[in-house]
């Protein structure tokens, strides 16, 4: 079980956030839902080690080919890779 840091929000939205502690684009993914309100759930993938590193890996695979960051995937069914300030909005209902 990946041990996730939570940021609380007013939205019922659940959003799980795969990134690294040093990418811009994913410091600027969580300014962009703090912005908006919206709680989320991260992981800062390069700062884990070993088998938690590995099962972090694996789920990000199930969203995304590529393993790039971030990954956000939201309510479990939609993921969207990289930094796309729109479609956040739009799939937050911001």
């Amino acid at each position: 079980m990946l041990n996730f840091n939570h940021r609380d929000g007013e939205k019922p939205v659940h959003i799980a956030l795969y990134t690294l502690s040093t990418c811009g684009w994913c410091k600027k993914t969580k300014a962009l839902l703090e912005e908006l309100g919206i709680g989320y759930d991260y992981i800062d993938v390069d700062l884990l080690s070993g088998d938690e590193k590995q099962q972090a890996k694996e789920e990000i695979l199930k969203w995304n080919e590529h393993c790039s960051f971030p990954t956000v995937v939201i309510d479990n069914t939609e993921c969207i890779v990289g930094f796309k300030e729109d479609k956040l909005r739009e799939a937050v209902g911001k």
